[in-house]
């Protein structure tokens, strides 16, 4: 990769990573464009620059971690799933789905397709927790599950945490916050485990490669991470639904040759 490459994929990462629109799938989709080959390193470049992402998220919402402590275990019980699964499946994941442009934008497609259903079904839906403090371990668990879909590049981790918190009761901006929060133990761990399952067998250039990209998307997802929030406020996810719909066909049509 370039530096050009580094610079516009830990961008995309940054901007999207906390968008229900897959940061893995973007990059992915980018690569291809870009004519970036996918090797082990750039599949493990597009894991570890998250981890940078999600520090903007342990920055922004350090004061609200450290006064609801007993939050702590309701976020590592969503975490559970996806660990057990991540850890199962991690060969197949990195082998196969990542990388996979043609599943990438088939869950890009289906995923916005998903939303327009979703969202015109919890219009009619009672929102019972309306605060981070009040979700329960049973909600936890469940929105676990569904974000160990998002190991399907394209689902989008936020989009599968989100939705999964909506259907179970939880009103929208508490559903966003706790995608927030779920990412840091989720990309703690992806990052950690392809670290040990590469071997730490990165160059001095690679190494230089992945800390440019974990400022960079540092930087630009507290930017996201706040606008995000702003947006979610008001507006529903349909725009995003009709952009994922948008770019699958695109992509289809135009560079699934």
């Amino acid at each position: 990769m370039s530096l050009i490459h580094i610079i516009i994929l830990s961008i995309i990462e940054g901007v999207t990573e906390f968008l229900p629109i897959s940061s893995t799938g973007h990059m992915i989709l980018a690569g291809k464009l870009l004519n970036i080959p996918s090797t082990d390193f750039v599949k493990s470049f597009e894991i570890i620059i998250q981890l940078g992402a999600i520090l903007a998220v342990v920055v922004l919402y350090f004061k609200t971690l450290i006064k609801n402590i007993p939050l702590w275990p309701k976020i590592i019980t969503a975490f559970f799933p996806t660990a057990i699964l991540g850890f199962t499946l991690y060969k197949i994941i990195k082998g196969f789905l990542l990388g996979n442009v043609v599943v990438t934008v088939c869950a890009l497609g289906i995923g916005g397709i998903a939303f327009l259903v979703l969202e015109r079904q919890l219009k009619k839906k009672q929102f019972s927790t309306q605060t981070l403090t009040s979700i329960t371990y049973k909600q936890s668990f469940i929105i676990g599950l569904f974000q160990s879909l998002s190991m399907i590049p394209g689902v989008s981790r936020s989009a599968a945490s989100i939705f999964g918190a909506m259907i179970t009761g939880v009103n929208r901006e508490t559903s966003v916050e706790f995608s927030f929060l779920l990412a840091i133990p989720t990309m703690v761990a992806a990052t950690g485990l392809d670290l040990i399952k590469s071997g730490l067998t990165f160059t001095t250039n690679e190494y230089e490669m992945l800390a440019i990209g974990f400022i960079i998307a540092f930087i630009t997802a507290l930017i996201a991470v706040k606008s995000f929030l702003a947006f979610v406020k008001t507006n529903t996810f349909i725009p995003f639904a009709w952009y994922r719909i948008i770019l699958a066909i695109t992509f289809v049509i135009f560079f699934l040759k």
